[in-house]
């Protein structure tokens, strides 16, 4: 190390003024684009969702495929970036090594002579005379595909023909491969390959460029799982690839403190998601869905309507005649008794000083949702926007609406009420049914006849109208409706205690359901529908909508899955608004 000058000159250079640009420089460092402290974290919260809403658990997300589906900001690891860096700088070293020091070009005439040898002892082991022809056009052509067909065709795989010819093949295999090396890469080293080192060769640039690929992907998002570690430690040593995996460790203590922070605990089976997780992804919902309403027409901010309400406000008037006394505003009366006494008398509040708060109207909603499940809801993922709409419309009414009702039910050859806690884990049915007609009934007053037994897949909007009608029948509102969210028409139903499962759709099935929807009339409970679209949808499913929604004094809604969740909130808010006005 050589020894620093004793007697520096008056005046050193800029350069040895300012040793911290060196660091700034070495470590990457941007004070323009460093990180606020208080910059929001990485939305582990969302990624989970999505993996849960699409296969009704977390038990197989692990912590790799949780950083896969999540973006980080590298900068929140000092030592990323450098270190990725260098290990980049040394596999393209590694590359550039390589094409200087070899020449694979001797390998391809060597790879030709061997086909050529291999296809005339296929030849020679004499093919069957229907495949000849083929077998001579193939070989001329070198068509691997060609020879593939022809080798499948074989009756005996094992005859001298077909193993001849699955030689041959490799052969030919060979040859495009090395083809492939010289037409990708450009050599310029002398050391000749023969036809195992060129294939080598190229083995290994391909997983230097798909490591290459993968350390440029982790600078951007710090997706270091990505990067297969298996193939990278055959290019580092040890103390390297202790670093690295030392790196690899620090950015899943960083996920892991992002998801526990939002929500999400670690078990064995998965992560399981709490209710801080489940708020979250509501509001993220709400965000996204209102951020394309107009805040001046269409925003959620609208004027309180003022009247005979139970909710006090803070603006007061003067008392009228049977006002309640419990709306009284004591300091704004005794102030304005003060104002009107003179100075030195008695404090008499009279009638006229007497001032009662304002109140406003809140009328409850009771809305009951029901969710097809069925196996047509498989269609394009229709399932998953479903869910999202259900979390979405509960992330709704527990912050702008939380007097209001809300119940889900689940519909398919049966319906049940779930908690809203029960909606990501759902799943359509499995269709256990392949034929075009299906004519079959049930008697679930038998104890013999099991539920798990039953085909689970159909549509049964019936019984779901009537479980829907009987949790709103509690609800002292006069504000009810269901929400059914479908793509078509109804294929079971019950009469009494049988269930009737009948495909394709049976009028008898739409008559029942129809009575249980004028029922749900008489009852004063509106029906709307969104209608989700289908392969199997046609203009029968449209009028069996219409027909449904119009018998309830409701409407029918027709929208593609992923704008499910924006139709069904912007018009809960927009019928709150006309019950509020």
């Amino acid at each position: 190390m050589p020894t620093p000058d004793p007697s520096p000159p008056d005046h050193p250079p800029p350069s040895t003024l300012r040793p911290g640009g060196i660091v700034h420089s070495y470590q990457r460092y941007d004070p323009v684009s460093f990180p606020s402290p208080t910059a929001p974290p990485p939305d582990l919260a969302s990624a989970a969702f999505d993996h849960m809403l699409a296969y009704g658990s977390l038990r197989n997300l692990t912590e790799e495929e949780l950083a896969n589906a999540v973006r980080l900001d590298p900068s929140m690891i000092p030592s990323l970036g450098p270190s990725l860096e260098s290990i980049r700088a040394l596999l393209e070293e590694r590359k550039r090594r390589i094409l200087a020091t070899y020449d694979p070009s001797p390998a391809l005439p060597e790879a030709r002579t061997a086909f050529r040898d291999a296809s005339h002892a296929a030849r020679a082991a004499e093919p069957p005379p229907k495949a000849r022809d083929a077998f001579e056009r193939a070989v001329a052509a070198e068509q691997l595909r060609d020879l593939e067909r022809l080798w499948y065709a074989q009756k005996n795989e094992r005859s001298p023909f077909a193993v001849a010819l699955l030689h041959a093949m490799e052969r030919l295999a060979e040859v495009y491969q090395v083809e492939d090396l010289l037409t990708k890469r450009t050599f310029t080293g002398r050391e000749v390959l023969d036809v195992p080192g060129a294939l080598r060769v190229r083995d290994e640039l391909d997983t230097i460029d798909k490591l290459l690929e993968q350390l440029r992907q982790a600078e951007k998002d710090a997706r270091v799982g990505v990067i297969d570690a298996d193939d990278l430690a055959e290019f580092l040593d040890a103390d390297a690839m202790a670093q690295f995996n030392q790196l690899a460790e620090m950015v899943r203590e960083a996920l892991r403190a992002h998801a526990q922070a939002q929500g999400l605990d670690a078990t064995r089976e998965g992560y399981r998601l709490t209710p801080r997780a489940y708020s979250i992804f509501q509001k993220k919902l709400l965000r996204e869905i209102f951020a394309d309403l107009q805040a001046a027409r269409s925003g959620r901010h609208h004027a309180v309507p003022r009247g005979e309400g139970v909710v006090e406000i803070e603006r007061t008037r003067p008392y009228e005649f049977g006002d309640p006394v419990t709306s009284l505003d004591v300091v704004r009366t005794l102030a304005n008794a003060a104002a009107r006494t003179p100075p030195g008398t008695p404090l008499r509040p009279t009638l006229d000083d007497v001032e009662v708060h304002r109140t406003r109207n809140t009328p409850r909603c009771a809305t009951a949702v029901l969710l097809d499940m069925s196996g047509s809801m498989r269609y394009a993922g229709q399932y998953v926007n479903a869910k999202r709409m259900a979390l979405a419309l509960d992330g709704l009414i527990r912050t702008e609406y939380p007097g209001d009702f809300l119940t889900f039910i689940e519909m398919y050859s049966l319906a049940k009420i779930r908690p809203v806690a029960d909606i990501p884990t759902l799943l359509p049915k499995p269709v256990s049914i392949g034929l075009p007609v299906v004519r079959l009934k049930a008697d679930l007053s038998d104890p013999r006849t099991s539920e798990l037994a039953l085909p689970q897949h159909f549509t049964n909007i019936q019984h779901a109208l009537r479980l829907a009608r009987q949790a709103l029948a509690h609800q002292d509102t006069p504000n009810r409706q269901i929400v059914l969210i479908t793509d078509g028409l109804p294929t079971a139903h019950f009469e009494g205690s049988t269930l009737y499962l009948l495909y394709p759709p049976d009028p008898r099935t739409e008559r029942a359901t129809m009575r249980e929807a004028a029922l749900c009339a008489q009852a004063g409970i509106t029906v709307n529908i969104f209608l989700l679209p289908s392969w199997s949808q046609d203009s029968d499913d449209v009028q069996f909508a219409h027909r449904l929604a119009e018998s309830t004094q409701g409407r029918v809604f027709f929208t593609g899955g992923n704008d499910l969740d924006r139709f069904v909130l912007w018009d809960y808010v927009a019928r709150r608004r006309r019950i509020l006005g």
